[in-house]
Protein backbone atom coordinates (compact mmCIF):
# COMPACT_ATOMS: atom_id res chain seq x y z
CA UNK A 1 0.00 0.00 0.00
CA UNK A 2 2.53 2.57 1.17
CA UNK A 3 4.42 1.92 -2.43
CA UNK A 4 1.25 2.70 -4.41
CA UNK A 5 1.07 6.20 -2.22
CA UNK A 6 4.64 6.90 -3.25
CA UNK A 7 3.85 6.40 -6.83
CA UNK A 8 0.64 8.19 -6.34
CA UNK A 9 2.64 11.27 -4.65
CA UNK A 10 4.97 11.30 -7.39
CA UNK A 11 2.50 11.45 -10.04
CA UNK A 12 0.36 14.55 -8.35
CA UNK A 13 4.17 15.88 -7.95
CA UNK A 14 5.23 15.69 -11.39
CA UNK A 15 1.78 15.93 -13.27
CA UNK A 16 2.65 13.39 -16.01
CA UNK A 17 2.99 9.84 -15.47
CA UNK A 18 6.65 9.32 -17.74
CA UNK A 19 8.05 12.11 -15.44
CA UNK A 20 6.71 10.29 -12.26
CA UNK A 21 7.83 7.07 -13.17
CA UNK A 22 11.64 8.08 -13.74
CA UNK A 23 11.72 10.00 -10.84
CA UNK A 24 11.26 6.83 -8.76
CA UNK A 25 12.90 4.79 -10.87
CA UNK A 26 10.54 2.13 -11.95
CA UNK A 27 8.86 1.89 -15.75
CA UNK A 28 5.65 3.57 -16.92
CA UNK A 29 3.38 0.45 -17.00
CA UNK A 30 4.18 -0.76 -13.18
CA UNK A 31 3.44 3.01 -12.45
CA UNK A 32 0.23 2.69 -14.13
CA UNK A 33 -0.54 -0.59 -12.78
CA UNK A 34 0.21 0.61 -9.28
CA UNK A 35 -2.31 3.70 -9.35
CA UNK A 36 -5.11 1.26 -10.63
CA UNK A 37 -4.75 -1.04 -7.83
CA UNK A 38 -4.57 1.98 -5.26
CA UNK A 39 -8.10 3.10 -7.00
CA UNK A 40 -9.09 -0.06 -6.58
CA UNK A 41 -8.71 -0.88 -3.32
CA UNK A 42 -9.91 2.87 -2.60
CA UNK A 43 -13.01 2.13 -4.72
CA UNK A 44 -12.76 5.50 -6.05
CA UNK A 45 -10.94 7.00 -9.27
CA UNK A 46 -8.06 9.37 -8.30
CA UNK A 47 -6.56 10.79 -11.51
CA UNK A 48 -8.43 12.11 -14.83
CA UNK A 49 -6.91 10.03 -17.49
CA UNK A 50 -7.21 9.15 -21.25
CA UNK A 51 -4.29 9.32 -23.50
CA UNK A 52 -1.98 11.67 -21.01
CA UNK A 53 -2.81 13.04 -17.56
CA UNK A 54 -5.56 14.80 -16.63
CA UNK A 55 -5.14 15.94 -13.27
CA UNK A 56 -6.61 14.92 -9.68
CA UNK A 57 -10.19 14.20 -9.50
CA UNK A 58 -12.10 15.48 -6.26
CA UNK A 59 -11.69 12.04 -4.81
CA UNK A 60 -7.97 12.36 -6.16
CA UNK A 61 -7.26 15.58 -4.18
CA UNK A 62 -8.72 14.24 -0.87
CA UNK A 63 -6.48 11.25 -1.16
CA UNK A 64 -3.48 13.41 -1.63
CA UNK A 65 -3.66 14.92 1.95
CA UNK A 66 -3.86 11.43 3.14
CA UNK A 67 -1.01 10.33 1.23
CA UNK A 68 1.30 13.07 2.32
CA UNK A 69 0.36 12.28 5.94
CA UNK A 70 0.95 8.19 5.47
CA UNK A 71 3.74 8.53 3.83
CA UNK A 72 5.19 11.20 6.24
CA UNK A 73 4.40 9.05 8.92
CA UNK A 74 5.75 5.64 7.63
CA UNK A 75 8.48 7.32 6.88
CA UNK A 76 9.13 8.89 10.41
CA UNK A 77 8.27 5.40 11.73
CA UNK A 78 11.23 3.97 9.83
CA UNK A 79 13.60 6.65 11.11
CA UNK A 80 12.67 6.26 14.93
CA UNK A 81 13.14 2.31 14.58
CA UNK A 82 16.41 2.93 12.77
CA UNK A 83 17.58 5.47 15.68
CA UNK A 84 16.42 3.13 18.00
CA UNK A 85 18.68 0.72 16.69
CA UNK A 86 21.50 2.18 14.81
CA UNK A 87 21.29 5.56 16.87
CA UNK A 88 21.03 8.84 14.30
CA UNK A 89 21.68 7.63 11.26
CA UNK A 90 20.17 8.35 7.43
CA UNK A 91 20.14 11.63 5.47
CA UNK A 92 18.50 15.00 5.76
CA UNK A 93 17.54 17.02 3.41
CA UNK A 94 17.20 20.82 3.55
CA UNK A 95 15.89 23.65 1.05
CA UNK A 96 17.76 27.00 1.39
CA UNK A 97 17.37 30.45 0.08
CA UNK A 98 20.43 31.50 -2.09
CA UNK A 99 21.11 34.57 0.63
CA UNK A 100 20.82 32.08 4.19
CA UNK A 101 23.15 29.35 2.28
CA UNK A 102 26.48 30.65 4.66
CA UNK A 103 23.90 30.02 7.83
CA UNK A 104 23.08 26.73 6.15
CA UNK A 105 26.76 25.15 5.96
CA UNK A 106 27.12 26.68 9.71
CA UNK A 107 24.36 24.28 10.63
CA UNK A 108 25.67 21.43 8.59
CA UNK A 109 29.12 21.58 9.72
CA UNK A 110 27.71 21.54 13.73
CA UNK A 111 24.99 18.74 13.02
CA UNK A 112 27.82 16.59 11.37
CA UNK A 113 30.31 17.32 13.61
CA UNK A 114 27.40 16.46 16.30
CA UNK A 115 25.80 13.33 14.45
CA UNK A 116 28.26 11.69 12.00
CA UNK A 117 26.07 9.06 10.64
CA UNK A 118 23.59 11.15 9.16
CA UNK A 119 24.28 13.00 5.54
CA UNK A 120 23.10 16.27 4.81
CA UNK A 121 21.61 17.53 1.64
CA UNK A 122 21.40 21.07 0.84
CA UNK A 123 19.31 22.63 -2.23
CA UNK A 124 19.13 26.35 -3.08
CA UNK A 125 15.52 27.23 -3.82
CA UNK A 126 13.30 30.30 -3.79
CA UNK A 127 11.15 30.48 -0.24
CA UNK A 128 7.82 29.61 -2.01
CA UNK A 129 9.60 26.35 -3.61
CA UNK A 130 10.95 25.87 -0.13
CA UNK A 131 7.38 25.50 1.50
CA UNK A 132 6.01 23.61 -1.83
CA UNK A 133 9.12 20.81 -1.43
CA UNK A 134 7.84 20.29 2.64
CA UNK A 135 4.44 20.24 1.70
CA UNK A 136 5.47 17.34 -0.95
CA UNK A 137 7.79 15.34 1.37
CA UNK A 138 10.78 16.24 -1.10
CA UNK A 139 12.29 17.82 2.01
CA UNK A 140 12.74 17.54 5.28
CA UNK A 141 13.57 21.02 6.44
CA UNK A 142 14.46 24.37 5.05
CA UNK A 143 16.02 27.56 5.87
CA UNK A 144 13.47 30.40 4.92
CA UNK A 145 12.18 33.88 6.11
CA UNK A 146 9.74 33.83 8.67
CA UNK A 147 7.78 36.80 8.44
CA UNK A 148 7.69 38.01 5.21
CA UNK A 149 5.04 35.19 3.57
CA UNK A 150 2.25 32.72 5.25
CA UNK A 151 4.26 29.37 5.97
CA UNK A 152 1.49 27.48 7.66
CA UNK A 153 1.49 25.01 10.32
CA UNK A 154 5.13 24.70 10.70
CA UNK A 155 7.73 24.16 13.69
CA UNK A 156 10.64 27.29 12.95
CA UNK A 157 13.69 28.28 14.98
CA UNK A 158 14.69 31.87 13.91
CA UNK A 159 18.06 32.53 13.30
CA UNK A 160 18.66 35.89 12.48
CA UNK A 161 17.33 39.47 10.97
CA UNK A 162 18.44 40.01 7.59
CA UNK A 163 20.49 43.71 7.45
CA UNK A 164 21.45 44.59 3.70
CA UNK A 165 24.74 45.49 2.56
CA UNK A 166 25.54 47.15 -0.85
CA UNK A 167 28.25 45.46 -2.88
CA UNK A 168 30.55 47.61 -4.60
CA UNK A 169 33.97 47.62 -6.79
CA UNK A 170 36.94 49.56 -5.29
CA UNK A 171 36.96 53.27 -5.85
CA UNK A 172 33.45 53.30 -6.78
CA UNK A 173 31.51 56.85 -5.47
CA UNK A 174 29.24 54.63 -3.25
CA UNK A 175 32.10 53.35 -1.82
CA UNK A 176 34.09 55.96 -0.54
CA UNK A 177 32.22 57.45 2.75
CA UNK A 178 30.30 55.28 5.33
CA UNK A 179 26.67 54.54 4.98
CA UNK A 180 24.42 54.73 2.30
CA UNK A 181 21.05 55.94 1.78
CA UNK A 182 18.92 53.78 -0.07
CA UNK A 183 17.75 56.87 -2.50
CA UNK A 184 21.15 57.01 -3.42
CA UNK A 185 20.86 54.20 -5.56
CA UNK A 186 18.90 55.57 -8.28
CA UNK A 187 20.36 55.60 -11.74
CA UNK A 188 22.79 53.18 -10.63
CA UNK A 189 23.53 49.92 -12.48
CA UNK A 190 22.09 47.44 -10.01
CA UNK A 191 22.33 43.41 -10.51
CA UNK A 192 19.63 41.45 -8.48
CA UNK A 193 18.18 38.30 -7.41
CA UNK A 194 15.33 37.33 -10.01
CA UNK A 195 12.34 38.40 -8.89
CA UNK A 196 11.06 35.17 -7.88
CA UNK A 197 13.53 35.23 -4.88
CA UNK A 198 11.76 36.63 -2.09
CA UNK A 199 14.71 38.63 -1.00
CA UNK A 200 14.55 40.23 -4.22
CA UNK A 201 11.07 41.68 -3.73
CA UNK A 202 12.27 42.61 0.22
CA UNK A 203 14.69 44.54 -1.86
CA UNK A 204 12.17 46.00 -4.48
CA UNK A 205 10.15 47.47 -1.52
CA UNK A 206 13.02 49.23 -0.10
CA UNK A 207 14.40 50.61 -3.10
CA UNK A 208 10.25 51.66 -3.91
CA UNK A 209 10.21 53.22 -0.33
CA UNK A 210 12.51 55.34 -0.80
CA UNK A 211 11.44 57.04 -4.68
CA UNK A 212 13.91 54.41 -6.44
CA UNK A 213 12.95 52.84 -9.60
CA UNK A 214 13.97 49.24 -9.15
CA UNK A 215 15.13 47.39 -12.01
CA UNK A 216 18.22 45.70 -12.68
CA UNK A 217 20.10 45.60 -15.41
CA UNK A 218 21.52 41.58 -14.41
CA UNK A 219 19.40 39.34 -12.87
CA UNK A 220 20.57 36.11 -11.36
CA UNK A 221 19.33 33.03 -8.74
CA UNK A 222 22.49 32.80 -7.68
CA UNK A 223 24.46 35.26 -5.48
CA UNK A 224 28.24 33.78 -6.78
CA UNK A 225 26.60 35.61 -10.47
CA UNK A 226 25.57 38.80 -8.70
CA UNK A 227 29.18 39.50 -6.81
CA UNK A 228 31.02 37.82 -9.62
CA UNK A 229 29.05 40.56 -12.20
CA UNK A 230 30.61 43.41 -9.65
CA UNK A 231 33.66 42.14 -9.83
CA UNK A 232 33.92 42.27 -13.54
CA UNK A 233 31.68 45.31 -14.23
CA UNK A 234 30.67 48.34 -13.25
CA UNK A 235 27.86 47.11 -11.44
CA UNK A 236 27.01 47.30 -7.51
CA UNK A 237 24.19 44.56 -6.09
CA UNK A 238 22.93 44.37 -2.46
CA UNK A 239 23.04 41.29 -0.21
CA UNK A 240 22.75 40.44 3.05
CA UNK A 241 25.43 41.23 5.08
CA UNK A 242 26.34 37.62 6.01
CA UNK A 243 26.64 36.33 2.60
CA UNK A 244 28.43 40.10 1.05
CA UNK A 245 30.91 39.18 3.55
CA UNK A 246 31.48 35.54 2.81
CA UNK A 247 31.28 36.41 -1.39
CA UNK A 248 33.54 39.30 -1.46
CA UNK A 249 36.10 37.83 0.92
CA UNK A 250 39.47 38.27 -0.59
CA UNK A 251 38.69 40.48 -3.89
CA UNK A 252 38.55 44.34 -4.87
CA UNK A 253 35.44 44.86 -3.71
CA UNK A 254 33.78 47.32 -0.89
CA UNK A 255 31.26 46.21 1.64
CA UNK A 256 28.81 49.61 2.05
CA UNK A 257 26.11 49.45 4.57
CA UNK A 258 22.96 50.31 3.77
CA UNK A 259 21.13 53.13 5.66
CA UNK A 260 18.55 50.70 7.95
CA UNK A 261 14.82 51.86 7.48
CA UNK A 262 13.19 49.36 10.16
CA UNK A 263 13.73 45.97 11.63
CA UNK A 264 15.41 43.28 9.06
CA UNK A 265 13.68 40.25 7.72
CA UNK A 266 13.81 37.13 10.22
CA UNK A 267 15.05 34.39 8.45
CA UNK A 268 15.03 31.01 10.34
CA UNK A 269 14.82 26.76 9.71
CA UNK A 270 11.75 26.03 9.57
CA UNK A 271 10.06 22.10 9.36
CA UNK A 272 6.98 20.59 9.18
CA UNK A 273 4.41 20.55 11.93
CA UNK A 274 4.70 17.61 13.77
CA UNK A 275 4.69 16.52 17.35
CA UNK A 276 7.09 14.19 17.35
CA UNK A 277 9.70 14.85 14.84
CA UNK A 278 11.76 12.51 13.20
CA UNK A 279 15.00 12.29 15.62
CA UNK A 280 17.42 12.94 12.92
CA UNK A 281 14.86 16.02 12.42
CA UNK A 282 14.41 17.21 16.07
CA UNK A 283 18.50 16.98 16.56
CA UNK A 284 18.37 19.18 13.68
CA UNK A 285 16.15 21.88 15.05
CA UNK A 286 17.76 21.47 18.52
CA UNK A 287 21.02 21.92 17.10
CA UNK A 288 19.52 25.08 15.20
CA UNK A 289 18.29 26.50 18.77
CA UNK A 290 21.72 26.35 20.23
CA UNK A 291 23.78 27.92 17.34
CA UNK A 292 21.85 31.14 17.67
CA UNK A 293 22.20 31.19 21.62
Amino acid sequence: MIDKLEMFLAVAKEGHFGRAAQSLGITQPTLSAGIKQLEETLGVLLIFRGSRYGGLTPEGQSALVWARRIVGDTRQLKDEMRATRHGLSGCLRIAVVPTALTWAARLAARYGEAHPNVGLTILSRSSSAILQMIEDLEVDAGISYLDNEPLGKVSAVPLYDESYTLVAPHGHPLAQGGAVAWSALNGQRLCLLTPDMQNRRIINRRLADAGVNPLATVESNSTVVLVSQVLNGDWLTILPHDVAGFLAQGKPLSLVPLENVGPGHAVGLIAPWREPHTPVLEALLTEARRMVR
